[in-house]
């Protein structure tokens, strides 16, 4: 087995992110509708990655970057908004526990997106594992 890289230490506090954002966000929605929570969250992002950014001296020209990067990182911004939405929506009908597996059937999608439009061939372990995640979701998401 080789040494993690710096990435892994990145991915995986965004797991503890993402895991605490779930929590927060069930306890936050209750009692107002789950768009509005939806977008106070996200001034609520806005502000602190706004500072972020510039404190950290990272700060330029938005409307300098190339067309395709524009294009690109606002079909992103629009799949992240709708993902959202559906989430926030699903939290406030459902369970956590049960919410946040079955949305992360975006890790399935994702290799199979990425093989498809960016050509990555994960090997036949990966697929595997991707396809126990595949399972896992399925076993969370049935009633028994």
């Amino acid at each position: 087995m080789t040494a993690p890289t710096g990435w892994i230490y990145w991915a995986l506090l965004s797991a503890v992110f993402a895991a605490l954002t779930a929590i927060f966000a069930k306890i936050g929605i209750q009692g107002i509708d789950s768009d509005l929570a939806t977008l106070v969250r996200t001034a609520i992002i806005i502000v602190v990655l706004s500072a972020f950014v510039w404190l950290a001296g990272k700060w330029s020209n938005p409307f300098e970057l190339p067309a395709k990067t524009w294009i690109f990182l606002g079909l992103s911004g629009l799949a992240t908004g709708a993902s959202w939405v559906c989430y926030f929506r699903a939290l406030q009908l459902g369970e956590a526990s049960k919410v946040a597996p079955i949305d992360k059937l975006s890790l399935v999608l994702v290799a199979v997106f990425a093989f498809a439009f960016l050509g990555e061939r994960p090997s036949v372990r990966d697929w595997t594992g991707i396809a126990m995640v595949a399972g896992g979701v399925l076993v969370l998401a049935l009633k028994r």
